[in-house]
């Protein structure tokens, strides 16, 4: 299979190498680690057994031509940037794999319901990124590892080989079946799921408060669910969160207690979003806890603690990535 990985930072270079390993033709669309990755190939450090693959890499989609199957492993608020960008990757039978933290823009695309095709502004403002990718082409994927550069070219993976998918709609096909079979050729987990969206919201439930949370305290997963404040603020943001989704007619399978055990389990573990507030670079902050505003909003669901929550990290995102004057 010919795959391109839009977006390779530590997640997208971990799966590229795995998949380069198996045989599988990648290549990785990369900026700043670009001359790494050309001149070295990619390293993982994994308490799996550490190893090296060169999978091809460039920065020009026009380089590659049509593949079988797109990742878009970039953050979710680079893709209004990327998605008009990825047109000559996008053959007649071109699958994208959508693989972003959070609720993706795609939700109430194959919905069904009232709420079917229903565009969230924060997500995709002006529709930018659904005009660029049909929903026909589009796989969900829920992303379990946790990765992170440690140098340009080196990747840590610290935890997790699950990359679930499935179809929007919920139905069966050959090519969800296809790229689970080579993810599993590659040594990693690929269930394919019946409720994709249902997934979805089992990891968005914890990131929802723990990201957040994180970046304003800089405090591990294991420090805030521990912490006899901060616990129960991120208990308080779970329970709207939920409340959101059954709104939606999501029973999540796993209660807020759970999720405040298992980040106590997790242990000295950063977030995603505290990684990236430690890089001064933007968060993702509108898939993760934004979006869930404007549903709780759309549903009249009051979200006090999400929001204030939400426009602290807000403002805190501000300072991180703009000049300051004097």
């Amino acid at each position: 299979m010919k795959y391109a990985i839009y977006g390779a930072g530590a997640i997208g270079a971990y799966l590229g190498a795995k998949l380069c390993l198996a045989g599988e033709d990648v290549t990785l669309i990369a900026r700043s680690q670009l001359p790494a990755y050309r001149e070295r190939g990619v390293r993982v450090i994994s308490p799996n057994g550490d190893f090296e693959a060169h999978p091809a890499a460039t920065d020009d989609p026009n380089e590659i031509g049509p593949v079988d199957y797109v990742f878009l492993t970039v953050k979710a608020q680079g893709l209004t940037h990327i998605a008009p960008q990825i047109e000559p990757l996008l053959g007649p039978d071109t699958s994208v794999v959508s693989a972003q933290n959070g609720i993706p823009w795609w939700y109430f695309q194959k919905h069904g319901g009232l709420m079917d095709g229903t565009q969230l502004n924060s997500l995709d403002p002006g529709g930018i990124i659904s005009r660029a990718i049909s929903p026909n082409r589009i796989i969900g994927c829920i992303i379990y590892p946790a990765t992170e550069i440690v140098e340009p070219g080196v990747i840590q993976h610290i935890e997790g080989d699950r990359f679930s998918i499935g179809e929007l709609d919920g139905s069966s096909s050959e090519r969800c079946g296809v790229l689970s079979r080579s993810l599993i050729n590659a040594g990693l987990k690929c269930p394919i799921r019946p409720n994709i969206r249902r997934d979805l919201w089992v990891k968005l439930l914890g990131n929802v408060a723990f990201n957040p949370l994180s970046a304003l305290t800089r405090a591990t997963m294991v420090e805030i669910a521990t912490h006899a404040d901060t616990r129960i603020t991120a208990r308080l943001i779970m329970e709207e969160a939920d409340s959101v989704a059954k709104s939606l007619g999501i029973e999540v399978p796993v209660t807020v207690e759970q999720r405040l055990v298992g980040a106590e389990k997790v242990g000295e573990h950063k977030t995603s979003m505290l990684l990236d507030v430690e890089a001064g670079r933007s968060l993702e902050l509108e898939s993760i806890v934004g979006a869930v505003i404007e549903l709780g909003e759309k549903m009249n669901i009051p979200m006090t603690h999400t929001r204030a929550v939400y426009a602290c990290t807000k403002l805190l995102e501000q300072t991180l990535t703009q000049p300051r004057n004097g």
